[in-house]
């Protein structure tokens, strides 16, 4: 039976999650990163480095469980499949050598939720669905077994003397879930007989074939003359494949005749060293979770431009063909890809030249193979530039061999010349990007050396196929495939010369109309449509018991559309529809119901809110100076909702005054610290040594808290993940217009809605990142271990009230999201915040806010050299002022004209105050005790 229990935790976090997963970004997931490694070289050392990431697989058939023994790891990625479904990956920190099982359960509930449903939807469409729509409580996963039809396939794997990882790949093969198979090892120009060694005596059920000519698409056209299958599926010896590989890439071509190529996920085998991780953050060979189908579309243009860059159709790890396909196009161009100058794209070629003959791909993400990346730097950088070198020799390829293309195969070499090997090493002189530069050029020359090497590797490739003209007849026939891929004719001379090209053959006729109208009434079984022969779209109005619910278009046809493409269509666009067929209109409390009820189907019980009970020991920090009525009325509200496992620090930043002891001391559970030096950078880091909590608390000493308000700020730290929790800080009282302009400028609060920053967040401003909306230390929390952190420390001592200003929040918000953690704003954590009522210390406050926060983005240009700085304080700023200043002149605002100025003239303080507050921390801190424990 299926184990969902982790799915009853969404009737807690369905309102603060949905926000979440709507507004996160959808590109890759979060990376960990650590320090500058020494064993790269220090030209490709970014300011930041990358941890080692546990890689593993995540069934939502079975019960999650802890993982422990993570020690040298920095988090786990996990890829997520509901049965043979991979919805995606999850990337879960590590804390304390461990990931729980708590945590995966919340990040794929958070990530993942909608995509359950609707393939459980989709799976419940395979039979009528009843007049009154989808009942919740009868969705269930299951897995439909495929034994119908079994083609013979031939698996061939192309290696050449790899022996390690051909022995993984080949025991990965004999636990493939299918009955008919034709395995077979293509050796190309071995050194050695050291592969045919190990086939031979260890894989004997495996067919051993050795191609002489060195070159991968030599070994892939003679895998093609030797196969036994009608179907091909190619994978590489340093790949792993899933045990139901074959099987997803067969059900494909069964139920669509149409499709003659099918391309699968490859998902990374580990990611044990940082040049694997790099890689993976780069790109890997990913593809997507998603199906897709790719094919001409217009007769006038020949192709689409976008589909010269074959690379988002798959990769050549994991692809599989029809065997009669290569007999009307032609085999792999030998003069591409390893084993050659070319060092790549003869996969790209094929995918395009299949494409252009009319033919149809899929990629088809339930095909999965792992993946192992290069473990070196020097051999990432080698590979890199091999992705370039091959990238436009299959450019050169296209210009040569399609005439009618050469405009558009020119335009878009150009276009990725600059989009992607210009473009990204200028940006990452702006801001930090994951791949380091020396990288990006290394790819950038191999593109300028691509388009040299394509003519030099034809000579090469005609050269060997004179030399086997004769003898073997299997050479003979991978010579014949090799001309043919020259030629892109369906019969040729195979005495032709290799360089002599042909027009290509016309497209089939695609147009962009007629479109087919269907109607699908779901109260009776989705069957195949067919009768589609001269039609290029379907169209489908689905209805439900007589009841018009939409329509769907399905952009490729060709005879017929299978119920499963009509199935998958109509569960993306219709499933909260089928699901809120009962009247209710909002889709969001469906999604959560239908959650709930898949986990009471499974004798589950929903799970109470984990709310943090203090297990784990809390330590409020409370930073004061001179301040005793504001410091007793905080202890006072603070004291009354912390519990025996809390321990409150004040820190008097001023003990010379004598006037905050007194006030401590009515307090008998409360540690008091002094700090001599100047600054709240100062006191807040001589409160976070002097904390023994996991869970460090920062409140101002000008804040009353409600009763619950230690509760709502501390649940968020049931995820792993989370790093930081800041809260909302409310107005204790608008008496007097200082307070009301206070309140005008912005005040403390960040708004009533939560939300979540990440590094993805904070790499997506085009101009410096705007971490003050996060929140502030006036009710903040943090986990003790962050301070740790060697990419994080302590508060910046130059920045703050006292020194520079403020900032030394924000750009500890800064440093934790660089590091690739997650902050989180719990609107509901509120504190009541006593502004300053009279003029002069109002104006005072806002002075020193304005040069502070400069100060403080000088900081992130010159210790972490985000040079988005510039933009923003050479053009967002001033734009800024003068829109304010439109704004009141307008009368659209009753900010005063005067505190505007005041604020400029603190922004043109800054760069004085932060050289003036750096000098100051510098000689501050030399000669000083970091804090002294206060005697009773």
């Amino acid at each position: 039976m299926t184990d969902l229990s982790f799915l009853g935790e969404w009737l807690r976090y369905n309102a603060s999650i949905h926000y979440a997963y709507t507004s996160r970004p959808q590109k890759s997931e979060r990376l960990l990163w650590c320090p500058g490694d020494r064993s790269f070289p220090s030209s490709a050392v970014t300011p930041l480095m990358l941890f080692p990431i546990k890689v593993l697989d995540i069934d939502l058939a079975h019960p999650l469980q802890d993982l422990e023994g993570l020690e040298s790891y920095g988090a786990v990625q996990a890829l997520v499949r509901l049965v043979d479904v991979p919805l995606g990956y999850v990337t879960v920190p590590v804390h304390q050598g461990q990931c729980t099982a708590e945590a995966f359960a919340q990040a794929i509930i958070s990530r993942y939720c909608g995509a359950i449903v609707q393939r459980l939807v989709e799976e419940h469409l395979r039979t009528a669905v009843p007049p009154d729509g989808i009942r919740i409580r009868n969705l269930s996963p299951t897995d439909h077994a495929f034994w119908t039809q079994c083609p013979l396939v031939t698996v061939a794997v192309c290696t050449r003397d790899r022996t390690d990882n051909l022995r993984m790949c080949l025991s990965s093969l004999q636990d493939l879930d299918y009955p008919r198979l034709d395995r077979v090892v293509i050796d190309n120009a071995p050194l050695d007989d050291g592969t045919e060694r190990l086939v031979r005596g260890e894989f004997p059920e495996i067919r051993y074939v050795q191609e002489p000519r060195p070159g991968l698409d030599w070994a892939r056209n003679r895998a093609i003359a030797v196969a036994l299958g009608e179907i091909i599926a190619y994978t590489d010896d340093d790949v792993i494949v899933d045990r139901g590989w074959v099987r997803a890439l067969a059900q494909v071509f069964v139920r669509h005749p149409q499709v003659m190529a099918v391309t699968g996920l490859v998902v990374p085998a580990e990611l044990e060293t940082k040049a694997q991780v790099l890689f993976e953050s780069y790109g890997g060979f990913g593809r997507g979770f998603e199906q897709r189908w790719f094919y001409v579309k217009h007769i006038d243009r020949n192709v689409e431009p976008f589909q010269l860059g074959a690379g988002a159709f798959g990769t050549g790890a994991n692809m599989a063909y029809r065997h009669s396909l290569f007999t009307d196009i032609g085999g792999f161009d030998p003069a591409l890809d390893v084993g050659t100058v070319t060092n790549g794209g003869g996969d790209l070629e094929m995918f395009f030249r299949l494409l252009h003959e009319g033919h149809t791909l899929v990629y088809e993400p339930r095909a999965i193979v792992r993946h192992r990346h290069r473990k070196t730097y020097s051999e990432l950088r080698t590979q890199l530039t091999n992705h370039g070198i091959g990238l436009y020799a299959y450019f050169c390829r296209c210009f040569i061999a399609y005439p009618a293309l050469r405009v558009t195969t020119l335009r878009m070499g150009l276009w990725w010349l600059w989009f992607w090997n210009v473009r990204r090493p200028l940006r990452s002189l702006i801001r930090c990007d994951v791949l380091p530069r020396e990288l990006m050029m290394q790819e950038f020359v191999g593109s300028l050396l691509g388009a040299l090497r394509y003519p030099r590797a034809r000579r090469g490739a005609e050269r060997m196929r004179q030399q086997h003209r004769t003898g073997d007849p299997e050479l003979m026939a991978v010579n014949e495939l090799s001309v043919v891929a020259d030629s892109n004719r369906k019969r040729v001379n195979p005495n032709a010369s290799a360089i002599e090209m042909s027009r290509p053959r016309p497209l089939l006729p695609c147009p962009r109309y007629p479109v087919a109208v269907r109607y699908v009434e779901l109260t009776d079984t989705i069957s195949d449509i067919a009768g589609l022969e001269r039609y290029c779209a379907l169209q489908i109005y689905v209805m439900l018991n007589g009841e018009l619910l939409g329509k769907v278009l399905i952009d490729h046809v060709d005879a017929e559309v299978s119920s499963e493409r009509i199935r998958q269509s109509v569960s993306k666009a219709f499933g909260a529809k089928l699901l809120a067929y009962d009247g209710v209109a909002v889709a969001g409390p469906i999604w959560a119901r239908a959650i709930a009820r898949v986990s009471q189907k499974h004798g589950l019980r929903n799970r109470p809110a984990n709310i943090l009970s203090f297990p784990n020991s809390v330590s409020i920090v409370i930073a004061t100076r001179d301040r005793p009525d504001d410091l007793m009325q905080c202890l006072t509200g603070v004291s009354s909702v912390a519990s025996r496992c809390v321990d409150i620090v004040v820190v008097d930043n001023n003990p010379a005054s004598g006037l905050t002891p007194p006030i401590v001391k009515q307090f008998p559970a409360v540690t008091l610290i002094e700090e001599t030096r100047r600054g709240s950078s100062y006191a807040r880091n001589t409160g976070v040594k002097a904390s023994t909590g996991d869970i460090i608390v920062m409140i101002d000493d000008d804040v009353t808290v409600p009763p619950d308000w230690l509760e709502r700020l501390l649940v968020n730290f049931t995820r792993p993940e989370v790093m930081v929790v800041t809260g909302n800080v409310l107005p204790m009282e608008l008496e007097t217009k200082s307070q009301v302009l206070f309140e005008t400028y912005g005040g403390l609060g960040r708004g009533f809605e939560r939300f979540e920053a990440d590094r993805n967040w904070l790499q997506a401003f085009r101009s410096a990142p705007r971490t003050w909306i996060l929140g502030a230390t006036a009710n903040v929390a943090f986990r003790a271990d962050v301070f740790q952190d060697q990419r994080v420390g302590l508060f910046e001592e130059a920045l703050g009230a006292g020194m520079a200003g403020v900032g030394e929040d924000t750009y500890m918000f800064y440093r934790i999201l660089q590091a690739g953690y997650t902050l989180v704003y719990e609107p509901s954590a509120f504190v009541r915040h006593k502004h300053r009522r009279d003029a002069r210390a109002f104006r005072r406050q806002i002075y020193d806010y304005s040069k502070g926060h400069v100060a403080y983005h000088l900081t992130t240009l010159f210790r972490d050299r985000d040079l988005r700085v510039i933009l923003y304080l050479f053009l967002t700023l001033p734009r800024t002022y003068l829109f304010r200043t439109k704004t009141r002149l307008l009368g659209r605002s009753v900010y005063p004209l005067s505190m505007l100025v005041l604020e400029i003239m603190g922004n043109l303080a800054g760069p004085w105050t932060y050289f003036f507050s750096r000098w100051k921390a510098r000689r501050t801190t030399f000669g000083y005790r970091s804090y002294d424990v206060a005697q009773p």
